[in-house]
């Protein structure tokens, strides 16, 4: 072999080995771009991820406020509501007690006091009670106070109790002047002799027990199904 074959080999072999280079350099340029897209892709979604994430959490905040202030605003709806109904129902039992003022000032007091005597008795079935009342009706009270004892006596089948009648007053009808302070619109109070039972039948504590007793038709017949 002469040099010209010796030279035409090794400018063979260098072409190859460069076509091989290229080659092998072409793999890897497009092997490394594979991994950077990839990677850029993968770099992408993670962050759309994130921002997917943090809005749905932010959004979730606001979905929480949102309903906690509907609430407090639903609660507070709800209590006005009842207030107003209160008021009216308050405003209703006044008017009611306004009315017991006509009662103690009508030509029938004087009976109503001997039944509410006497149906304080059959409530104590005390041999011997205490009797508070007002001192406008302290009058009237003396006057029927035999005819209590009879009339009791009669429906017990027992012996005419002994009725003291207390020094101490219950107070007196609403006014001007005690507009704030305790009253009393007419009717008895009545205890045993050692303090131990007390029955008031006073005009005030019967309107209260109605009152109590029928509250719930009246809210009914004023407010219907609403009516707390």
């Amino acid at each position: 072999m002469n040099d010209a074959d010796v030279s035409k080999q090794i400018q063979q072999m260098v072409r190859f080995i460069r076509q091989e280079a290229e080659e092998k350099a072409n793999e890897i340029s497009v092997s490394a771009e594979e991994e950077f897209n990839i990677e850029k892709l993968q770099l992408v979604e993670a962050e759309k991820k994130k921002i997917r994430q943090e809005y749905e959490r932010k959004d979730k905040q606001v979905q929480v406020r949102k309903k906690i202030e509907y609430s407090m605003q639903l609660n507070a709806s709800r209590i006005k509501v009842l207030q107003a109904q209160d008021d009216l129902v308050n405003s209703m039992k006044e008017a009611a007690s306004k009315e017991l003022l006509q009662v103690s000032r009508g030509g029938s007091y004087k009976n109503l006091l001997k039944n509410l005597i006497v149906q304080s008795l059959l409530r104590l079935k005390e041999p011997s009670v205490l009797l508070r009342c007002r001192k406008e009706d302290k009058n009237l009270v003396d006057s029927v106070l035999h005819s209590a004892r009879e009339e009791y006596a009669e429906k017990a089948k027992v012996h005419e109790p002994e009725i003291i009648v207390d020094h101490v007053h219950l107070p007196p009808a609403p006014s001007h002047h005690n507009a704030h302070g305790h009253f009393c619109s007419g009717g008895v109070v009545l205890a045993s002799r050692d303090g131990k039972i007390v029955f008031e039948n006073t005009l005030d504590a019967r309107l209260d027990v109605v009152f109590r007793k029928k509250l719930p038709e009246i809210r009914k017949s004023l407010f219907g199904h609403i009516a707390a």
